[in-house]
């Protein structure tokens, strides 16, 4: 039984976003959908302002209907669960990030530094689930012209070639006919290159190649060239329809790299970050 494509709803402007997209993958791909919202019984709130367990039930209830009738109206015949957790919002989301192929949640509009704003929730999430997480920005599907044509962008570390990076963005690539473009950095300290650009170029394309013969249908690209990842992944996620970046697990406690940081803040696009080894 394959596992279901899960999304976090909180009927958040957000959330919404994240379930448009989320529908469309678990039709494309054939996985069903979940629909999580994770709901925490304040027991340290104010008397005055306590929200019933009745009244948060009955806020559950109402956004999960009307996601659910979101769905309905985007994809009639696509098989969906929807469930409410009577828990922490990041407990949840781990908790169900664990039994999905993939966990989509929403991020936040413009912030003050021109970037999106990942809550705290969002970024706990991404640096400890162990399966890829998608964050997906508020307007997601608005301007839809050519979207088939857009393509998909991996960071890609050549140093520290991690396949399940490959796999992910390989397997979406070619699930939406969109062309692959594959970008390889590099930053040399001054006066100590270490390596031609040739030799970064070579690296990169003897990492891809079986990924290549793979999937023979993915048309790729490959760019390798100086400067900060980063930088190059936000440029190229303003053309792209997904950005996809790693990040390592950690055996004890959660990390999110520099460069996945930068990219989940200020690309426009949506981002999968893939946990690798």
């Amino acid at each position: 039984m394959s596992r279901p494509i899960t999304v976090g709803v909180d009927g958040s402007e957000g959330s919404v976003a994240a379930l448009d997209w989320a529908a469309d993958e678990a039709a494309l791909s054939g996985n069903g959908l979940r629909l999580v919202y994770a709901t925490l019984w304040g027991q340290h709130q104010l008397q005055a302002v306590k929200v019933s367990h009745e009244d948060r039930a009955g806020d559950a209830e109402g956004v999960l209907a009307a996601t659910e009738q979101r769905v309905r109206g985007r994809r009639p015949d696509l098989a969906m669960t929807a469930d409410e957790v009577e828990d922490a919002p990041t407990n949840v989301l781990l908790a169900a990030a664990s039994e999905a192929e993939l966990l989509v949640v929403g991020s936040h509009g413009l912030g003050s530094v021109r970037g999106f704003i990942v809550g705290s929730v969002g970024q706990e999430v991404v640096a400890e689930a162990t399966r890829p997480v998608v964050l997906v920005r508020p307007g997601y599907g608005e301007d839809e012209s050519g979207a088939r044509d857009r393509k998909v962008v991996l960071g890609l570390d050549v140093s520290e070639v991690k396949s399940e990076l490959l796999e992910f963005a390989f397997g979406f690539a070619g699930r939406h006919g969109a062309p692959l473009r594959i970008v390889n950095t590099w930053h040399h300290p001054f006066h100590h290159k270490v390596a031609t650009d040739a030799d970064m170029a070579s690296a990169l394309s003897s990492a891809v190649r079986p990924f290549r013969d793979k999937y023979p249908a993915v048309e790729v690209s490959e760019v390798s060239a100086p400067g900060r990842a980063a930088e190059h992944l936000v440029e190229a996620g303003s053309e792209a329809s997904l950005v996809v970046v790693g990040r390592r697990r950690a055996a004890k406690g959660s990390h999110i790299g520099s460069v996945t940081h930068a990219v989940i803040h200020h690309a426009s696009c949506p981002v999968a970050v893939v946990p690798h080894t």
